[in-house]
């Protein structure tokens, strides 16, 4: 970044099941410091349901964002009145959360005649590895979730092409759907990692979907129900499930998922001119089987390749206040008029992939 004026900018997050606040600073010559980052899962509050409860994670947030705030101020050593501008995720999520967090930054933004800025969660996540490596313009981004995976051409703070994404299911979210099929605790994601750590990836021959296809997209909805006919399988057999089944399938499965990232990685790569390097964020990116294969891919395309810290990757309010800067120094504003939305694609002008209702696209 440029050398200019000093600022500081406090981050909001609370678009799903993690309530977040941070404090950045860009100092006058342009360097960025990170002064703070406060993450409140919820993941007790929601363990019995096998999932997120909507409800129950905006009561959570509303509950908790002031005393996020406090903390991060807190670990910031900095008072309230020395924050420059308020940033807060005002989409696309769990609508109760968004606008959870949406309400608490008006409420900051009114009370201290500080700019308010609106961020979108997804460019937050796009957006760190300019705060974690200070990554140029343009680059190749795999934002891959719970919620979301797509391929992202990033040229600027508001400017994604949408190389391709999911047709169907996101990744995190087959880790999570996998996981209560196997009986492993949520969240999914960890808990399917830690089971393939001692299991036979080679023993269950699963689908790989869309390989035959050509392009960027990708389909996880057939790999999770094949999941499901591979225990029943086994089940039916031998008249249960064996501690190492559990463990092969789950080998299998991310397996399948890796092969499915790489080579569909690989096709983004060919097809993004110019770029300075692949990023990969989003709390999928902190399995480190998949980390390590797209890692090999993007060496394979001579090409840099950044994974941001694992704190970093999942949800977080660092990297809203990173994308809240990057907007204000763009010359954004919004005002008490912002809105809550529970659907923004990133690329506005791509068709859309999920959920093009009444509400809009969400991808």
């Amino acid at each position: 970044m440029t050398a200019g004026q000093r600022l500081t900018i406090l981050g909001l997050e609370s678009s799903c099941d993690d309530t977040a606040a941070a404090v950045l600073r860009r100092e006058a010559s342009g360097d960025l410091v990170l002064l703070s980052s406060v993450v409140a899962g919820q993941t007790s509050l929601h363990a019995e349901f096998g999932g997120v409860v909507p409800e129950l994670a905006a009561r959570a947030h509303a509950e908790k964002l002031d005393h996020m705030v406090e903390e991060a101020l807190a670990q910031a050593d900095i008072p309230l009145a020395d924050i420059d501008a308020i940033a807060v995720t005002a989409g696309p999520g769990l609508i109760g959360g968004v606008l959870s967090g949406v309400m608490a930054a008006k409420g900051l933004a009114y009370g201290l005649g500080k700019p308010l800025i609106g961020v979108n969660h997804l460019a937050g996540h796009a957006l760190t590895p300019r705060l974690t490596d200070g990554m140029r313009y343009p680059y190749l981004m795999l934002l891959v979730s719970g919620g979301h995976c797509q391929f992202l051409h990033v040229k600027g703070p508001d400017d994604f092409t949408r190389l391709g994404g999911t047709i169907d299911d996101a990744p995190g979210e087959a880790f999570d759907k996998v996981a209560r099929i196997m009986g492993l605790p949520q969240p999914g994601g960890p808990s399917v990692e830690k089971a393939a750590q001692s299991g036979d990836a080679r023993r269950f021959s699963l689908p790989r979907p869309l390989l035959d296809r050509e392009g960027c997209d990708m389909s996880f909805s057939g790999l999770k129900t094949a999941v499901l006919r591979q225990r029943d399988q086994l089940v039916a057999a031998q008249d249960g499930l064996f501690e190492q089944d559990r463990a092969d399938i789950c080998a299998s499965f991310q397996a399948a998922m890796r092969d499915v990232l790489a080579e569909k990685s690989r096709r983004a790569l060919a097809l993004a001119d110019g770029i300075t390097g692949f990023a990969v964020a989003g709390g999928v990116a902190a399995n480190q089987t998949l980390r390590k294969a797209l890692e090999a891919v993007s060496d394979e395309a001579n090409t840099p390749f950044v994974a941001p810290p694992l704190a970093l990757c999942t949800d977080n309010a660092a990297m809203i206040a990173m994308a809240g800067l990057e907007r204000y120094l763009e010359g954004a504003r919004d005002d008490m008029t912002l809105s809550a939305r529970p659907r923004w694609p990133l690329d506005q002008s791509a068709h859309a992939m999920l959920g093009s209702g009444k509400k809009g696209a969400k991808a």
